[in-house]
């Protein structure tokens, strides 16, 4: 590497971002996520609010990241708007509360929205990488997202390169980007482990602003283990899909997997893992984790495409020590590739996500707690629902020690609707909506996933609803979400 990069501190770094700046940041979950400059703009921001000063940011970013970056931003008071999704918990509460601006997006559609001038151009792109060439080449560590956007539209670039993730990573990824309409053609991925870009972002030099040397591990956290309702909900996916293959619905070979993150995506991969009717399978998903990384070095995963390897510290580490192996069996692809409708479709997808509330028709809530708090965002579950060969959402049943039934007569909020989800699962059982009218729909996610104490109250409320194509009691659709407001429990909802 030249001198022609300039190498400054975390603090030099975010001192040239202003007030009003839209800024770019590279990663997908904490994995690749930049951590000092984002913290030290944070503490730039405390000093200038101290000061009497004005001081917000506009933040892109692929996905939720870490608490250096989203949760010290928050915490600091430094966001004038962020996108597409989040997951920690001060950066939740200042949406909440109305101090930020927060736009919830599909993670396919917001690299492209960029380039389109559809949202404000970033003025800078803060980026973590394990390698950087005199020529303008930037290697990704353990997450892509939007990077190779953002560092096309930046007008500078800062790169945190980060020597707590190996050189050795290069070649893991694979970057491209489409051309933008009218002249964009097909993005050519016929199988999972097609590989179609370069091995690297490639940036003007001149574009480089700073480089900040640090040596920071990725802010994943470890994942729970699973508990009986989780691993009752991986089986029963596990058991739909085997009967789906016995039935000649899906292929004998099998058909490659999209999981969404968290204990239940864990739970269900490895009782996917463990069926033995099951043949080794592919993944082509957004988010790469543990469960994934196991099944590999046992045979079970035979290839992983995704977007970040979003993995505790101890698989990273595994994954680090065994790079070559991990390297012919994993590609990590900017999110509008791995999360491809156009992909999803041609692949053939399975798509299993997570719901936070769904409702006796099929509906998805995936972001709103009681309709108005947001929780995460829609992420990537709406890019493959849309698209999947068959889409599967899961959910435990109840929540809050049974105080809240996770499927009511009306969903709060709406992010997927009846005509994208094919199939409910509960740890109580699965609910198979293909080819079902709605009073059909409503009757099996009953008698099959609602749990047994909400059951009589979510047949009262179709029955008392007047007959209709969809069913639908004006009065008392929200019964169960106002039980909840007012007593804290949705038993006490009264139809």
């Amino acid at each position: 590497m030249k001198n022609q990069y300039k190498f400054v501190s975390a603090e030099e770094a975010a001192g040239y971002i202003h007030n009003g700046d839209v800024v770019g940041f590279s990663g997908f979950t904490p994995a690749g996520a930049p951590k000092v400059v984002p913290t030290a703009i944070a503490e730039r921001a405390k000093a200038l609010h101290e000061a009497g000063q004005e001081f917000k940011i506009g933040i892109y970013t692929g996905a939720s990241t870490g608490d250096s970056l989203d949760g010290a931003l928050a915490r600091a008071n430094a966001i004038l708007f962020r996108t597409p999704y989040q997951s920690n918990k001060d950066l939740r509460a200042v949406l909440n509360a109305q101090d930020a601006h927060y736009f919830d997006m599909h993670l396919s559609h917001l690299a492209q929205e960029l380039r389109y001038g559809f949202l404000p151009k970033p003025k800078f792109a803060v980026v973590e990488a394990c390698q950087v060439t005199d020529d303008g080449e930037i290697v990704p560590t353990s997450g892509v997202g939007i990077l190779p956007t953002i560092c096309k539209l930046a007008d500078h670039i800062i790169v945190e390169l980060n020597r707590a993730c190996p050189e050795s990573m290069r070649g893991m990824h694979d970057i491209y980007e489409p051309l933008d309409p009218p002249c964009r053609e097909a993005i050519p991925v016929y199988h999972v482990s097609d590989r179609i870009g370069s091995d690297c972002v490639k940036v003007d030099p001149s574009k480089i602003l700073c480089i900040v040397e640090t040596n920071r591990p990725n802010e994943v956290g470890c994942f729970a283990p699973t508990d009986p309702v989780t691993e009752k909900i991986g089986a029963n996916v596990a058991a739909f899909l085997e009967a789906e293959m016995k039935a000649g619905r899906i292929p004998s070979t099998f058909l490659p997997i999209q999981s969404g993150v968290g204990n239940i995506a864990n739970a269900v991969l490895g009782a996917l893992g463990e069926n033995p009717h099951i043949p080794p399978f592919e993944m082509y998903t957004e988010v790469i984790q543990d469960a994934v990384i196991t099944l590999m070095k046992e045979g079970r995963v035979k290839y992983a495409s995704g977007c970040s390897l979003t993995v505790s510290a101890e698989k990273l580490n595994e994954i680090y020590a065994d790079i070559d192996f991990f390297k012919q069996h994993v590609v990590l692809r900017p999110q509008e590739i791995s999360n491809s409708p156009e992909v999803a479709r041609r692949l053939g997808l399975i798509t299993i996500n997570t719901a936070l509330e769904a409702d006796i028709f099929g509906n998805i809530n995936s972001t709103h707690v009681l309709g108005t708090k947001m929780m995460n965002g829609i992420g990537g579950s709406g890019d493959f629902t849309r698209n999947a060969y068959i889409s599967i959402f899961t959910t435990p049943s109840t929540a809050k020690g049974g105080k809240i039934s996770s499927i009511v007569p009306m969903v709060s909020h709406l992010d997927h609707s009846e005509h994208s989800v094919k199939v409910l699962i509960t740890e109580h059982g699965v609910a198979d909506l293909r080819g079902k009218s709605p009073v059909q729909r409503a009757e099996t996610i009953i008698e099959n996933c609602v749990a047994p104490d909400y059951r009589d109250a979510l047949r009262t409320y179709l029955k008392s609803a007047p007959k209709a194509h969809t069913p639908m009691n004006i009065d008392t659709c929200f019964a169960m979400h106002k039980a909840f407001a007012e007593t804290g429990d949705m038993h006490n909802a009264k139809f």
